[in-house]
């Protein structure tokens, strides 16, 4: 029953479940950072010793591409939201910035998904991970803040380029790279035999977390909401055909996509926070998270799969 449904999204679903129902179901607040430190260590080590086994210059094209193509994504999202939505211009850019950059969690679900299916990726997908957590940022602060010279810059950069997301994703590559697989094999049991009982974890507080802002995002209007689902669709079509044009496998057609599709929750409200205070951060979070991370999670994922799988084999 149910055989190709990924055992934990069940989890996610049974929190948002617990929260809908006022259920008195709680993470504790500590519990929740270590999960967090948890997954993001573990999948910075496993990309680093993946990493090992490519020379670095083989990855300079495909990361350009993929870092560029990401750059585009809040540049579509910024007018849609502004001009189509009548959205003020902090809000719009902040929430373009939201969808230009990438979900950690979604990417560790996608690649949980894709093992559970026997499907590989490449090893290197964990950098590109890294790389897109960024850009999209400063391109929503500065749609956000067009005109503007007070933008503290200082204070946002320094939240994006050494927030504990990539301090911990990029210090897990960097010693995964290093050690290789031989020298990270005694870790093997704490970081990736529990990888998916963790995942489990965080995925229902994601759930509960979903429960409490869908309310805020219901008072936002029909028009975010249909956003929230019309721009992953976009962003997984730009990570379909880059996918294939770069020659990745299927497994890493799937993951490319999924992260384009993914929104930002973690690294993108405590920059924009810093950077345009004026935006509603109840607009942006409550898209990424209460609409758009479900529909991947629950949707996206084994659709974007299904495209890799009918556009890999056409080629170059």
């Amino acid at each position: 029953m149910m055989s190709s449904f990924e055992p934990v999204i069940l989890f996610f679903v049974l929190g948002a479940l617990a929260g809908f129902v006022r259920s008195d179901l709680k993470i504790p607040g500590v519990l929740y950072e270590s999960l967090c430190i948890f997954l993001l260590l573990a999948i910075g080590l496993k990309g680093g010793v993946e990493l090992a086994r490519y020379p670095l210059s083989d990855l300079a094209l495909p990361a350009l591409v993929v870092v560029a193509v990401g750059a585009l994504i809040p540049l579509i999202a910024y007018p849609v939201l502004h001009l189509v939505g009548r959205l003020p211009r902090a809000d719009a850019g902040s929430i373009a910035g939201h969808y230009g950059s990438v979900s950690v969690v979604t990417f560790a679900v996608g690649a949980t998904y894709l093992a559970r299916l026997g499907e590989t990726t490449e090893g290197y997908m964990v950098v590109f991970l890294v790389l897109l957590e960024f850009p999209a940022l400063v391109i929503g602060v500065l749609l956000a803040r067009r005109g503007e010279s007070n933008t503290p810059w200082k204070q946002v950069l320094h939240e994006v380029f050494v927030g504990k997301s990539i301090v911990l994703l990029l210090g897990g590559l960097v010693i995964g790279w290093m050690a290789g697989a031989g020298g990270i094999a005694p870790l093997d049991r704490l970081f990736f035999d529990l990888f998916k009982g963790v995942l489990a974890f965080f995925l229902l507080e994601m759930g509960l977390v979903v429960a409490r802002r869908f309310g805020e995002l219901r008072r936002a209007g029909i028009f975010l909401i249909a956003f929230a689902v019309f721009m992953p669709l976009v962003g997984a079509g730009l990570g379909l055909l880059t996918g294939w044009w770069l020659g990745l496998s299927v497994g890493g057609i799937t993951l490319l996509a999924t992260l384009y599709a993914s929104a930002s929750y973690i690294a993108a409200p405590a920059a924009m926070r810093i950077a345009v205070p004026q935006a509603n951060p109840a607009l942006s979070i409550g898209a990424a998270l209460g609409i758009t991370f479900p529909f991947n999670l629950i949707v996206g994922i084994p659709l974007y799969h299904r495209l890799a799988q009918s556009l890999h084999p056409l080629g170059v």
